[in-house]
């Protein structure tokens, strides 16, 4: 993963210094279903966890290389986040964690025309960094319901909730209609959320998104 964020990264210095041609700023905004995958060496606690709704918006700066290849780089506000839920006899319970993250994925990307449009695929390593989070719990047992809130702890210490830091591979592809372009993404997070993971616990992110963008400058 390292030497993939180097690779990446060393390729967009050499677009910056000989392709300074054809570059292109967008902005983009959309939807987001995002989840987790919580397990540790036994068993996998996370089959229940539902996909939480959200959204994502920001911009990302785009160098040519050539006429299929190019380099894109991102700054993104995005959700992340899951919801859980369990019904028996008399008792329910619900748990919606919600976390806001600046995500700057750098992709490498290929465009091939279709007709006067593009589709295009791309692929490359995402860095996020949690900005705010917060859990809400509901409880209902008997027919009385009680609910509670609180503030997510980032960090690496024992008292903490989840660590700030999250990378991953982001999976990309979409059609662009001249200046419009409709994408879809997957974010499959690698980063181990769990401050203090013990018997091989872990839980990583997995973000499903689909934007739309409107481009600046030529491509």
């Amino acid at each position: 993963m390292k030497n993939f964020t180097i690779s990446l990264s060393a390729i967009l210095l050499v677009a910056l210094s000989t392709g300074s041609f054809g570059q292109s700023f967008r902005v983009k905004a959309g939807f987001n279903l995002s989840d987790v995958l919580v397990k540790d060496d036994q068993e996998v606690y996370s089959d229940k966890a539902k996909m939480k709704p959200g959204f994502h918006v920001g911009a990302s700066y785009e160098i040519p290389i050539n006429d299929i290849f190019s380099v894109e780089s991102s700054l993104l506000l995005t959700t992340k986040g899951f919801k859980y839920s369990e019904k028996e006899t008399n008792y329910e319970y619900k748990e919606t964690q919600s976390f806001i993250y600046v995500d700057i994925p750098i992709t490498a990307k290929a465009s091939f025309n279709v007709g006067e449009n593009k589709i295009y695929g791309a692929l490359g390593p995402y860095l996020g960094i949690g900005v705010s989070g917060k859990a809400k719990y509901e409880e209902t047992s008997g027919g009385s319901t009680s609910t509670d809130t609180e503030v997510v702890n980032w960090g690496s210490g024992e008292d903490d909730d989840i660590k700030r830091l999250d990378f991953g591979l982001a999976f990309c592809a979409g059609y662009e209609m001249g200046s419009v372009q409709i994408g879809l993404f997957y974010n499959l997070g690698l980063a181990n959320g769990i401050p203090n993971p013990e018997n091989g616990l872990k839980m990583n992110h997995r973000v499903l998104g689909l934007s739309l963008g409107y481009r600046f400058g030529e491509k």
